[in-house]
This record gives C-alpha cells, sequence and structure tokens, in this order.
C-alpha cells in the first residue's frame, strides 16, 4: 500500500520519482497564493458560500484557507496558472489550516475538513491541467506539498513584553494541532509535507515531531509516508530568526529529522537571503529549497511588491548558477509571471550536489556549538541544571528520577 499518487506516468511512487528528480534538475515550486488570491477582489459574501460557513459571528473576509470550501473553483484556477507556467510542485492552500490558527474565526473544528478539500482543489487542477490540448503534460511530473504554516502563535517568545515567561501556546497544543492537520493532508493524497516559513524553530520542532508520529504510524500499516520539506525564514539583517537562531544552530535543530530538503522562503527577498542560503548549501547534506519573496511590499506596484518578473528571475536565477540550490519558487508577491520567468530562467543548469553528513556532536541553543572543535575535549554543560540555584532539580538528583 503507498499514499495516493496520481502524477507520476512513469509508474514510480511519488517519494522514489521526487529523489530521483531532484538528482536530474532544477524543480520549480510555484508562488504565492495570497497575492493572486487579491486579484479577484472577494467580498464577505464569497468566502462565506459554504453551508458550514453561512451562519458564522465572526468576518471570514481574509481567511484565505476557507476558499477550498467556499470558492474551489478559484484555487484551482490560481493552481492552474501556476502550473501552465512551469511549476513542478503546488501548495496546498493550508497555510494557516490549523485548529490553531482558526481558532481566531472560531472555526477550529473545520481545520480537518480545509485540508482534505484543498487538497482536492490541488487534485482536480492537475487532473485539468493533464486534460489541456498539450499531450506532453500527460508524462509530466507534478507533486503536491502539504503547506503546514508557522501558526499565529509562537512557543518560545512571551507576547507581553512585560511577562518574558508567558506563552499563549504550549508544545503539546502545537503538536497536536499540527497531527491533526498533517494526518488529513496525509490521507487526502499530498506527495510532500512542506513545514514552511518558520520562525521559531520550536513550533517547528513540535510540527517534525507529530509528522514523525505520522510516519511511524503509515510505516506500521505498510504505507510510504510522504517526504518532508522545511523552509525556515530570516526575519531581518541579523541573519536570526524571530525567535533569535543563527542559520546553522537552525539545521542543528532540526537535521535530526531528516528531511528531504531544507531551506529558505519569505522575508528579506532573494538579494537579502543570498548569504544565508550559501550557508545553509555548506551545511545541510540534503537538497536545499529556496522562494524568496519578490522584493518589497510596494502598494504602487502592480503585484504589490517591488520586484516584477524580469527583476525576480535573474536574482534567483544567481542561486542556481552558484550551485546552492535544488528547488526554486517565489513567495509573497510572485505570481504565475514570476515563476514562468524563473522556470525558463533555469532551464539547462544542474541541481547542488549536496555534501556529505557531517560526523560528531553538534547542538544549538541560539547557536551552534560543534563539540568537534573544541581543542580541549572537555565541554562542561548543566548550569541550567544547577543543584545549588534549584530546589526542585536537588531534590530530583536525590531521588534518582532523571527522566
Amino acid at each position: 500500500m503507498t499514499t495516493p499518487n496520481s502524477t507520476d506516468a512513469s509508474g514510480l511512487h511519488a517519494l522514489e520519482s521526487l529523489k530521483h528528480a531532484l538528482h536530474e534538475r532544477i524543480l520549480i515550486l510555484d508562488g504565492a497564493m495570497g497575492s493572486m488570491i487579491q486579484r479577484y477582489n472577494l467580498s464577505e459574501e464569497d468566502f462565506r458560500r459554504h453551508p458550514t460557513l453561512q451562519d458564522s459571528r465572526v468576518l471570514l473576509k481574509g481567511n484565505n484557507d476557507l476558499l477550498a470550501l467556499s470558492q474551489p473553483q478559484i484555487i484551482e484556477e490560481i493552481h492552474r496558472h501556476y502550473l501552465e507556467a512551469g511549476a513542478d510542485i503546488i501548495e496546498t492552500n493550508t497555510f494557516s489550516a490549523t485548529a490553531i490558527a482558526q481558532q481566531d474565526y472560531g472555526l477550529q473544528h473545520l481545520a480537518a475538513t480545509i485540508n482534505r478539500e484543498a487538497v482536492a482543489c490541488a487534485r482536480r487542477a492537475i487532473q485539468a491541467f493533464r486534460s489541456s490540448s498539450d499531450h506532453r503534460n500527460n508524462h509530466r511530473p507534478i507533486w503536491v506539498a502539504g503547506a503546514l504554516g508557522p501558526t499565529n502563535r509562537t512557543a518560545s517568545i512571551s507576547p507581553d513584553v512585560n511577562n518574558s515567561a508567558l506563552r499563549n501556546v504550549t508544545f503539546d497544543e502545537l503538536r497536536n494541532s499540527y497531527a491533526e492537520q498533517a494526518a488529513a493532508l496525509v490521507e487526502a493524497g499530498v506527495d510532500i509535507l512542506l513545514v514552511e516559513t518558520i520562525f521559531d524553530t520550536l513550533n517547528a520542532k513540535a510540527a517534525l515531531y507529530a509528522i514523525e508520529e505520522l510516519k511511524d504510524s503509515l510505516r506500521a500499516k505498510g504505507v510510504i509516508p510522504p517526504a518532508v520539506f522545511v523552509s525556515v525564514t530570516i526575519t531581518d539583517a541579523s541573519g536570526r530568526t524571530l525567535s533569535g537562531q543563527t542559520i546553522a544552530a537552525f539545521w542543528a535543530s532540526i537535521r535530526h529529522a531528516e528531511p528531504l530538503a531544507v531551506g529558505l522562503n519569505c522575508a528579506l527577498g532573494a538579494e537579502e537571503m543570498r548569504p544565508y542560503l550559501a550557508e545553509l548549501a555548506q551545511l545541510a547534506d540534503c537538497p536545499i529549497i529556496c522562494y524568496p519573496n519578490a522584493g518589497l511590499p510596494n502598494p504602487l506596484a502592480p503585484t504589490g511588491y517591488d520586484q516584477t518578473p524580469d527583476v525576480f528571475a535573474p536574482l534567483v536565477k544567481d542561486f542556481a548558477k552558484a550551485g546552492l540550490v535544488n528547488i526554486l519558487g517565489g513567495c509573497c508577491g510572485t505570481t504565475p509571471e514570476h515563476i514562468g520567468a524563473l522556470w525558463r530562467s533555469v532551464q539547462g543548469l544542474d541541481p547542488r550536489r549536496h555534501p556529505t553528513s557531517k560526523t560528531g556532536l553538534v547542538v544549538a541553543g541560539l547557536e551552534e556549538y560543534d563539540l568537534s572543535k573544541n581543542a580541549s575535549g572537555f565541554t562542561l554543560v548543566g548550569e541550567r541544571t544547577n543543584v545549588t540555584g534549584s530546589p526542585r532539580f536537588a531534590r530530583l538528583v536525590r531521588e534518582g528520577d532523571f527522566e
């Protein structure tokens, strides 16, 4: 038994065909969903055109994930535009489709349904694309990536500047919410689970923990689990995530999950993203994915962002020419025109050949610490578990309770 996959005409399972393609060429991810949805100028009523949404007392306009229920034809049309532009991988419209994120709209009970219907939209779009007049589309591999966004809460940072210890979400709450989303996406037939736009590594670790539990459950049933991609976002010129980690520390924190691909998206735009992408490309022993914004937001620009397709594509092409990437696409502000220009620009360029895995223990807090680089051979860890400063820890040590 395998996970559903109707996209590979070669007969290979989606995971095997994806691994093969990553070694053969640079794959193209689609572009932004939100930028495209804005073009339709949808009203509050447009967002409510589904029986389960009619009686909601909360304004739903802007809850784009709901459109898989209320306006599925729009989501399918956007997917088709990206496929026609050359995308090999299309993302489901599920960036905020966790129960935690949907709680703001009082729709947490619909989280699983939204995810399943979003995958159905992507699958119907692929079917329509394959039915087009161009027979070459019948043999082109296409993969569906289930998007798991960061949620609107953070496990590492207090929402109250006056109370640094306060948290508005727990690790287990995040894990459970991600588990529900991932299970629904896999049930509906995604080929990839994409944990993306990570600004807090602890949130991402909750998602990866939930995914690993799901993968164990699938293997026990004889099911081949989907691939896992992980993409972080650098929030400013310091080169750190919102929760303070460097790129090296982030990789050290999530490498145990053995993602099929890791990379960067959103945030700074292509030019500013390059040094951090280059650093990650030196560290990661797996393929690299990168999908930057179309520059900075600009309400006067046609797409709401600074970079037009003819500006965006050469900047991102440079990543491929430098041998830094295996998968390229676009994030906020990018459109099918951006993805089409990007697809044309990278034809004939070779994908990155990743380095072999490094041995030795590497740990991380806000920064990476490689124990193999300690010349003395001795590393002391434990100031946070000080028996003098923590009566509770002292009691646990006395009782021999080390779990």
